[in-house]
């Protein structure tokens, strides 16, 4: 496989380069024919299955992962890959991304997602990685389906699909580039791109004309390792009855800025009832900044705890933060001096800088 070999190797020199630290320890980038093998499998599937098993998630415990700004210091592929190398040898499950096309000042420099996605796929072995949250109104489903279904092939079916409205709060990023600014018309944009991509994702020729998108006799292969498609979890905020109906008919909710356990107990109820005639695996993902105690939140339903950092947080924060939390499910504070040598104690993104 010329291309991933070529990728692997273009990565591993980036990561070598005296720009980006090289002292630290780091494993090699191994484990594509591993990741191959599980592609060629996807391919050798029945092209439509009645009732497909999905194993993207073990519910054994609380899983943990970093959810990285990759804005400034933090917008060079090459070193976030870096980190998730790091994160992934100190025990984290996973390394999510932001995905914008632009922050407000003083954030100057923002990296693409799906690229940095790759990075971290051809650095990493074992991490649940994918872009938490990504804005679906302001894409075109189709490619989506494409760079889902490819980057989950990538990386041996590891990715999770996070989506939402997006919004135009903290950088103008739709109304700059003519994006939809109602957000009851990007909700429906985005009802109908995951109904796209549920379609793409099976395989069989797509056949859809809505009110905002047409995809007319298309066959989405090769299809995504992960059977029956790429897991996918909805944000929203807390109290929002629609985001919970969206998010009940996926695998997950990720609920944005969340204050209290007890909120997330109410979701976790909610989502339950609301599935009660289906026992596929689901996920709900909690965003706590180093210092939060995630147990309590684990005791509301919580699966998954993703360390946030603000914008414009640096390499070094980040790096002290993953090396000093690793995968524990205790707080930094339960370590002594954990979160003061992490220089990040109680920090958090602004307040409603997401997504419902």
């Amino acid at each position: 496989m010329p291309v991933l070999d070529g990728t692997g190797t273009r990565c591993l020199a980036r990561l070598r380069s005296e720009d980006h630290d090289v002292g630290a320890k780091r494993p090699p980038l191994n484990g594509f024919s591993h990741r191959i093998r599980r592609s060629q499998e996807a391919d050798m599937a029945p092209q439509q299955r009645s009732t497909p098993p999905r194993k993207h998630t073990d519910h054994t415990g609380l899983r943990s992962a970093l959810w990285l700004p990759i804005f400034d210091a933090l917008a060079d592929p090459a070193v976030v890959a870096r980190l998730a190398a790091e994160a992934e040898e100190a025990g984290w499950h996973g390394v999510f991304v932001w995905d914008h096309l632009r922050w407000r000042a003083p954030v100057r420099q923002v990296a693409d997602p799906w690229i940095t996605l790759a990075a971290i796929a051809t650095a990493t072995d074992r991490l649940r990685l994918g872009p938490m949250v990504t804005p679906l109104a302001r894409r075109r489903p189709a490619k989506v389906a494409r760079e889902t279904a490819t980057l989950d092939r990538l990386s041996g079916g590891r990715l999770t699909l996070g989506v939402g409205l997006g919004s135009d709060r903290f950088g103008g990023e739709l109304s700059k580039t003519g994006e939809q600014l109602d957000d009851r018309l990007r909700g429906q944009m985005l009802d109908e791109a995951l109904e796209i991509l549920t379609a793409a994702w099976s395989g069989a020729p797509v056949h859809h004309r809505g009110r905002h998108y047409t995809v007319e006799g298309i066959q989405f292969l090769p299809r995504p390792v992960q059977q029956p498609g790429v897991p996918v979890w909805v944000a929203g905020f807390p109290g929002n009855v629609k985001p919970l109906r969206r998010a009940a008919r996926h695998d997950g909710f990720f609920p944005t800025n969340l204050e209290h356990p007890d909120q997330l107990a109410e979701i976790v109820a909610t989502i339950t009832e609301l599935r009660q005639h289906t026992t596929a695996p689901y996920d709900f993902a909690v965003g706590l900044s180093p210092g939060t105690d995630p147990a309590p939140y684990a005791e509301a339903g919580a699966t998954w705890w993703l360390a946030e950092f603000p914008p414009g947080v640096s390499l070094d924060e980040v790096r002290a933060c993953s090396a000093t939390a690793r995968r524990h499910p205790e707080p930094l504070s339960a370590h002594p001096d954990g979160a003061a040598r992490a220089g990040l104690s109680r920090v958090s993104p602004p307040k409603d800088c997401s997504y419902s």
